[in-house]
């Protein structure tokens, strides 16, 4: 199922923060559910521009991939863990280095100047 689709499907959305929180290619953190949530806007990206994942690093322990760069392999949008540089990808919480490796992510949209976070 795309994510078009999924977003549909919720019932419910929860505001985090506010659009002008966001930074242009860049991660804001924000705390959702006792859980820290990276959020990347991605502006100029094709498809989706807005992406939602755990800011907490499974190698490293700590709550850092907000800080992470973004970029892209082999056209997969990915953000770089800051401290052992694993890749993650945006779309789905992928790490390409190892794929046992997973981050949490979340539906995510922006809704007339406020950015939600999807809850089923």
């Amino acid at each position: 199922m795309s994510q078009s689709n999924t977003l549909r499907n919720l019932a419910t959305w929860k505001s985090v923060c506010s659009e002008s929180d966001l930074v242009n290619n860049s991660g804001v953190v924000v705390w959702y559910d006792g859980a820290q949530v990276a959020l990347f806007y991605l502006p100029d990206a094709p498809d989706q521009t807005l992406y939602a994942i755990d800011n907490h690093d499974p190698e490293s322990g700590a709550n850092v991939i907000g800080r992470g760069l973004v970029g892209s392999i082999k056209g997969d949008l990915v953000v770089a863990a800051p401290i052992y540089k694993q890749h993650y990808r945006l779309a789905d919480g992928q790490c390409l280095e190892a794929p046992q490796q997973r981050l949490r992510v979340w539906p995510v949209r922006l809704n007339a100047g406020v950015v939600e976070l999807g809850v089923s």
